[in-house]
This record gives C-alpha cells, structure tokens and sequence, in this order.
C-alpha cells in the first residue's frame, strides 16, 4: 500500500477498525454495542447549509470593487463570494458561482446586470481551474453568460463595461505576464478583440463614456490610450513631458467635459486632454497633459465623479476623502478612523450619503460633513481561531491580524474588537458565557471579560504557538494544547476569573492540534500532528491512560477531534493527514461539519464511522476553511476561510432537501 493512501479495515471481531494516513496505521476501538463492523449506516444527512451571511470584505489588494445597484444594494466580494447587501433592511444575497476566489466587478449601465471575474486556481488535485468571467443578474442571481473560459490566463485583473453603447461590450485584462486585453460581445459572449497590452501590471480599465471605440488602462508607469476598431486594438501612450511620470497610476475617471483625470502614487491628480492635430503616426499623442493637482500625501487609490459634477479623491496614507469643483478646487475633505485603513475604492450612495471601502477591509457609510460609520468590518489577515457562546448566537474569531472579534449572529454585525498584544490561534468560552480564553502564537494565553473586554488572568506555558483551548463542560478545568506536545491543564474558580496550574499531561510525540473533555468533566481526548489519538484521566492527576481500548465507550461533551472511531469516515481516500483543519459535532449530536484544505465547508451524519461516507459540500471559501464550529442552538454553523479572511455564517436547514448553493458529493 502506498504511503498517502487511505483505507480502513475491521478487525474480525468488530473491535478496532484501522485507517492510513501517510502510511501510518491508527487503530479506533469501536464502542461497544454496536456489533460487528461498526454497525453504522453511511447515509447524508437529511439536514442542509443555506449561506446566511458572510462578514468581510476584500479591499486590502483590490480596487472599484463597491457598487450600488438599481435595487439600493450594495455589491461587493470577499472570497468567492459576490454579496448584495441591503443595509436598511440588513439583508444579504449572495451570487455563489464562482469556482474561486472573485478579483474584479463592474456594474452595466441598466445597473442590474453584474460582471465578475475570478483568479485561475486549481482544484483538490493540483490541477490549475481556468479564470472565467460571469455575467449574470442581480435581481434572480442568475448567470446570464460565461466569458473567456480558456482565453484569460492567471486570473482577470480588470474589466468594464461599456456605456455608449448601453453596456453591449465587455472589456477584459487577464494577469498573464502580456496582460492581455479583450473586447467581448456580452449578448453573444464572443471575442470581438484581442492585444498584448503591457508587462507591467494593469490596475484599471474604463471605456470612454461617449465613445465605446475608446478605451483607457492604467497601471505601473502607464497610462494608454486604445483605440477599438473591428478586430483591432491599437495604444498611445500617454507622455507625462515636464511632469514626473509616477511609479503607479492607480485609478482614472472621465470628468464632464470629457477630459481624463489620472491619480497616482505622487498624490497627484493629472487632467489629460484631448490633444488636437492630425491623424495618423506623425500626429500628436491623443491626450496631453493640461494641468496636474497635488491632492494627497502618498497614492490616489481612488477617483470617483459625482452626479453633480464634482470629483471624489481618496488616499491611502492620508487616509482623506476630498472633493473637487469640475475645475480641481478644492471644496470639502474628511479623514477616514486611522483603524480602517486608506481608502480604496468610492461609491456614490443615495443623497449626499458616500461609500467607501478600505485597505482594512471595512465599509464605510457616511458624509463629507459629518464623517463615516462601518456598515461591513472584517479581519485583515489569515483568520483561525474561532469560538461559538454557550448560550447566545455569539462567536469570537482571532487570526494573524491580532484582533479578537465577538461577532453577533442574530444581529449580523460586529459587537466589538480588540487588539490583541500578537497573534491569536484559538479561543473558547467559560461555560457561564462571561468570559473567554484566548491561545496566543507566542504561548500566552490569555481571560477576557466578554462585556468588558478587560483582562481577568493569563499565563504562559511554553514558548511555542497554542493551537487549541477549552474548558471543561462545568467550567471547573481549562485544558491548553501546546506545539510543545504537551497539554497543560488550569483549575478554574470564581466563574472563570481565577485560574490554577493543576497538571501537564505528557506523552504525545508531536504538536496537540485538537482535544475535547468527557461529558463528566474528569477526561481529555487529543490529536497530535503525528495522528496519535491519546486519553488522559485529568481528575486523577493528568494521567495518560495507556489501554485505550478502555476509553471506547466514554461519551465527549464535544467532539473537535479530528482522528476518532467516530469521525473516520470524514477522511477522504488517498488522504495526506492535512486534508481537514477543523471538524466539529453539532450539540444534539445528529451532524458533524467539515473543514478541509480545499475550500470546502461538509456536512456528514454523525457518527460517521464508515470509509468514503457521503457529505453535502459548499463551497465560497476562497481558501483552506481553517475552522467550524455549531452555534449554541445548532441553527447555525460558522466557517473561517483562512487567507481569504471571510467569516461564513450558515443557517442549517432541516427536512426535506432545499437548494443551498451545494452540491450532495457521495465520495
């Protein structure tokens, strides 16, 4: 058998069973009572996951990524997500087809019709997934066109629409090293044209408001001027003369008049005009250089026209919104909260009302005058640890950003943040739901008052990352999983506010990744990097017990473990052991949520303790789903996508099968 395979084989007496992973045998006794090979059906659960709400937004490396439709919702992306959000009514939709993670939007002028482009990515095998752009409608979420598919190499960088001609044309720019440039036929989905257009990278593309035969890219250390005609695409570059040509061009916008105004990494706002003389290759470049604004400290990440006229800036180091007479006098300015980051992309919202997106991955609602309040906040880096409150539609989340976030399910919103001294890997909450714990990467660990925020204890065990916390079901013990390979356990007094060292329990021969308590408080189960499963009897001094075929019957409070009798048929065949980060029973112990290192949230029955059983899969990560967890009531389930930084939000549906966005996967 090859190292990596899988399988898992019944001793002939219905004791044990024993699956592979990377070749290493890991024997499960089977509880007793249930006969010979398991005496377990594999069969999906009847139950489904329905996305309810994502939180987050991607603005940290993508830009004109906000938009308001016809309907009065917001559009935005995280992941492989596009959400419309209805802020009055807070209330999400989300447009579920893209295979990965979304990189660019534009809105048709009918402001109904969306275009979404996606990175190339690659599937569970390795194998690269083609980037694709999709064309669909807001009002049904129904994909009206697919373009490109085998034409964009990388992923989709850029597109637009066009607007002369009432949205008929598409243009695209790939993130192939030539940056190629299409122009698409969006009824037909057919390619009309096709360039290199640079080497350099391409940041934005627009055509012409008045003239679809026209189109402007910009980027680093340009800005072109394309000329479409039939199957052709020819460029002029702009010529920036006595003016310093700046590193980037970061975004352009067209102003009434017709003109082109660029903002860069100078802080500048440069007026392009239309150059007159004749035509032809001895004429003169297209536009020149009219006049040039110095607008704002560091980059332009933003340019935005407004109905009336007036011209929007926003700028990542000042962090300023400032707005512009037609002529670039300056009329009003507001700065953005340091703790949202520079602005990276305006949008124009009904009335006076402005929105704006961050680097920090915040949007922002408000007004020049009176200034700026979030509407949608996420975390800013690789997010892992995740928490769910004993008694309230409550979680904590914490990752690579050092925040601590309690999330409120019921209201969809950030009930507060926190920033922590570093790194946050695990969480967990006193059962009494007052208080919470969080596993620090530096081996600190440290208790919060979850209504005051301020610290009630801490310690620090060890000098390596802690990857996972929980407190007995009484509250009385505090058990932290260590990369050290040991697990130490805390007594708990005073509902969580006073903790004692009690005990270590060593003996696993690589990093603790999961562990859970016994429904009676005085037992640990746990998961190591090297795929031990070990038992501990906490209450008669950390011991471990080393007859695990003893432990078969106990019964677990919880079930996060990832290796157990219980959960092996979760593993999917040819396994690396990597495959799943996160597993988690729901509390009436009907359902176990998986997520894998593909993207995927699963829904299997509980027990699943039968090879290949079947799971309903979904998918909107945009990469490894590093956590779930079952909120107190288990009407939801919360996903955490790793890189992607999306916190999911799922509503499990039961009864008969309903439509939600996955597919039932036998495997």
């Amino acid at each position: 058998m090859s190292p990596g395979s899988r399988r898992a084989n019944y001793n002939l007496e219905g004791v044990s069973v024993k699956m592979f992973l990377r070749g290493r045998p890991i024997t499960m006794y089977v509880p007793s009572g249930l006969g010979p090979y398991g005496g377990l059906r594999a069969e999906l659960p009847p139950e489904r996951l329905q996305l309810d709400w994502v939180y987050g937004y991607r603005g940290r490396d993508s830009r004109s990524n906000l938009h308001v439709l016809a309907s009065g919702e917001l559009v935005y992306f995280i992941a492989c997500v596009v959400v419309l959000l209805h802020v009055p009514l807070r209330r999400q939709r989300h447009y579920l087809r893209h295979s990965d993670c979304v990189r660019c939007l534009a809105v048709h002028p009918d402001r109904l019709r969306v275009a979404t482009g996606q990175a190339a990515g690659v599937d569970k095998d390795g194998k690269p997934l083609q980037p694709v752009v999709h064309i669909w409608d807001s009002a049904t979420l129904l994909t009206l066109q697919q373009i490109g598919l085998g034409s964009f190499e990388r992923g989709v960088g850029s597109l637009a629409f066009s607007t002369a001609d009432l949205g008929a044309h598409l243009c695209v720019v790939d993130d192939s090293n030539e940056h190629m440039m299409s122009v698409w036929d969006c009824a037909r989905g057919t390619k009309l044209a096709e360039v290199k257009s640079t080497n350099e990278s391409v940041l934005s593309v627009e055509f012409n408001p008045q003239d679809s035969g026209s189109i402007i890219t910009s980027g680093k250390s340009h800005v072109y001027f394309w000329t479409w005609s039939g199957a052709a695409l020819t460029k002029k570059q702009g010529i920036f003369g006595k003016y310093k040509k700046p590193k980037f061009i970061q975004c352009f916008v067209f102003d009434a008049a017709g003109d082109v105004l660029t903002g860069d990494s100078e802080g500048n706002i440069l007026t392009w005009t239309r150059a007159a003389g004749p035509a032809g290759k001895g004429g003169k470049e297209t536009y020149q250089i009219g006049q040039q604004r110095r607008a704002h400290e560091g980059s332009i990440f933003a340019l935005c026209r407004r109905r009336d006229g007036t011209v929007l800036s926003g700028g990542g180091k000042d962090r300023r919104v400032l707005s512009w007479s037609p002529e670039l006098l300056l009329l009003q300015e507001a700065e953005l909260p340091e703790r949202f980051g520079a602005v990276r992309t305006i949008a124009e919202g009904p009335g006076e009302e402005l929105l704006v997106g961050t680097t920090r991955n915040a949007l922002l609602r408000g007004t020049l005058a009176d200034g700026f309040t979030p509407i949608v906040q996420g975390h800013t880096d690789e997010v892992w640890g995740l928490a769910t409150h004993p008694s309230r539609c409550l979680f904590l989340t914490c990752g690579h950003d050092r925040q601590l976030c309690l999330w409120d399910g019921q209201e969809h919103a950030l009930a507060w943040s926190l920033a922590l001294e570093d790194t946050g890997l695990c969480a967990d909450f006193h059962p009494g739901g007052q208080v919470v714990v969080v596993g620090l990467l530096t081996g600190r660990w440290l208790v919060l008052d979850t209504e005051t925020q301020q610290p009630l204890a801490g310690g620090s065990d060890g000098n390596e990352q802690l990857s996972v916390v929980r407190f007995s079901p009484d509250g009385s013990f505090l058990a932290i999983g260590s990369h050290d390979n040991v697990i130490y356990i805390y007594s708990v007094a005073e509902g969580g506010r006073k903790y004692t060292r009690f005990g270590r329990c060593t003996g696993h021969s690589s990093f603790i990744t999961h562990l859970d308590w016994s429904k009676d408080g005085h037992f640990v189960m746990s998961n190591s990097g090297d795929y031990e499963i070990l038992y501990w009897d906490v209450a008669g001094g950390c011991k471990l017990l080393r007859n695990r075929f003893e432990s078969r019957d106990r019964e677990w409070a919880s079930y996060t473990c990832v290796l157990g009798f219980h959960v092996f048929g979760v593993w999917p065949d040819g396994s690396d052991g990597t495959d799943i980060n996160s597993l988690c029973r729901s509390h009436h112990e009907r359902l176990v949520a998986v997520a894998d290192d593909f993207c995927k949230v699963h829904l299997f029955q509980y027990p699943c303790a039968r090879p290949k059983a079947p799971s309903h899969v979904y998918g909107g990560h945009g990469s490894h789903v590093t956590n779930v967890r079952f909120t107190h009531d288990d009407g939801h389930l919360v996903s955490l996508g790793g890189k992607d930084t999306g916190v999911f939000q799922w509503r499990v549906l039961g009864g008969p099968p309903v439509p939600a966005g996955g597919a039932a996967e036998p495997r």
